[in-house]
């Protein structure tokens, strides 16, 4: 798999990247750090939502093989677990449950640093084969 450079959005967030080795499945760590705080210095779920998100639309290109293609969610669950605290390191795993060639069905889990689930995701993305 060539390198790719992260997109804006997983810029701002913070999130990298630490495995995708196995097609479907990506592995990714953001800090929880203050600028993603709410009023009650909880980590804002709009946060944990946009990091599920971007994992599994990572996720749904690298379960497509040598197809250049581009991802869009077109609908997302999430349930929120727990709350994260600041200053520690989130752990987001995204799966692709249902691979296809024009929808696939995924998961995705977030933890933080003592393993406790904070929240996850199911959501259906749609594939569509670049144009450019």
């Amino acid at each position: 798999m060539a390198l790719q450079i992260p997109p804006n959005c997983d810029l701002t967030l913070g999130m990298t990247c630490v495995d995708k080795s196995v097609p479907g499945r990506t592995v990714w760590r953001a800090s929880a750090d203050e600028r993603f705080l709410n009023p009650a210095g909880r980590v804002q779920g709009g946060f944990l939502a946009a990091m599920l998100d971007s994992a599994m639309g990572a996720s749904a290109v690298t379960a497509v093989g040598e197809r250049r293609v581009t991802v869009a969610n077109t609908e997302m669950k999430v349930t929120f677990l727990r709350s994260a605290k600041a200053g520690g390191v989130l752990t987001c795993v995204a799966t692709v449950l249902k691979p296809g060639k024009v929808i696939s069905f995924l998961e995705a889990t977030i933890v933080d640093g003592e393993e406790r689930l904070i929240a996850t995701a199911s959501s259906t993305y749609l594939i569509k084969e670049r144009t450019e």
